[in-house]
């Protein structure tokens, strides 16, 4: 279960682009990632992206992988 958004928005809502990293991949295209403010659900539709990996979201869409898994 994902934690509520926090402040005004999501922080993977936000503005900006913000790096986090997956916790857990679920059917769909949808992952659980870790933020600043607990896990939050995104897509990653758009990525090829699992467990470890840190990817670049911005509203909720994550849109690269910017550290893969070792």
């Amino acid at each position: 279960m994902t934690e509520p958004c926090h402040d005004e928005v999501c922080i993977t809502c936000s503005d900006a682009g913000v790096q986090v990293r997956v916790l857990e991949v679920r059917d769909g295209g949808l992952a659980i990632v870790e933020t600043e403010n607990g896990p939050e659900e995104v897509s990653v539709a758009l990525v090829d992206a699992g467990p470890g990996e840190v990817v670049l979201v911005h509203a909720k869409e994550a849109i690269a992988v910017v550290e893969a898994r070792s």
